[in-house]
């Protein structure tokens, strides 16, 4: 399954949201509803199934770990990755230094990027929004990498 579209939701006071049924019973099925949330450098949450974690983890873990770049991302993307599981009302706990590192309060969204969802505060989402348009524009004046010059829809 490749996850996609934006999704709205609400996080309640015990820091919980309630993870979409479709996507619910896909990671029930896929990986017994084990999955990982971790940060991402543009100021949002990660959450992947666990094998498809585990094998980012790996390709992460295997880089040469004296650049610094390198022990950088595996500091972040690894040191604040969070093992969890959806509670018998399909909500997902969001330990709070996930939380405040993704400046999640109530209001959210969740977005469907294939094999992984981004987590944002529907604040910072809708904030980024006219940046990332402006981004891609024609008029931006930064071209796109050759890997997507040939791109349409």
């Amino acid at each position: 399954m490749r996850f996609r579209g934006v999704k709205h939701l609400n996080l309640d006071a015990k820091g919980r949201f309630a993870m979409p049924p479709k996507y619910r019973e896909y990671f029930a099925a896929s990986c017994g509803g084990e999955i990982v949330i971790t940060i991402e450098k543009a100021g949002c949450l990660m959450i992947f199934a666990l094998p498809d974690w585990e094998a980012r983890e790996e390709e992460l873990l295997a880089a040469p770990s004296l650049d610094p770049q390198v022990q950088s991302l595996q500091r972040l993307y690894v040191g604040y990755a969070n093992e969890t599981t959806f509670d018998a009302q399909g909500r997902v706990l969001i330990p709070p230094s996930l939380r405040e590192f993704a400046g999640l309060e109530k209001q959210m969204v969740l977005v469907g990027l294939g094999q992984k969802f981004e987590l944002w505060d529907e604040k910072r989402w809708n904030d980024n929004q006219a940046v990332w348009l402006a981004s891609v524009s024609q008029d931006s004046g930064v071209p796109l990498p050759d890997s997507l010059k040939n791109f349409s829809f």
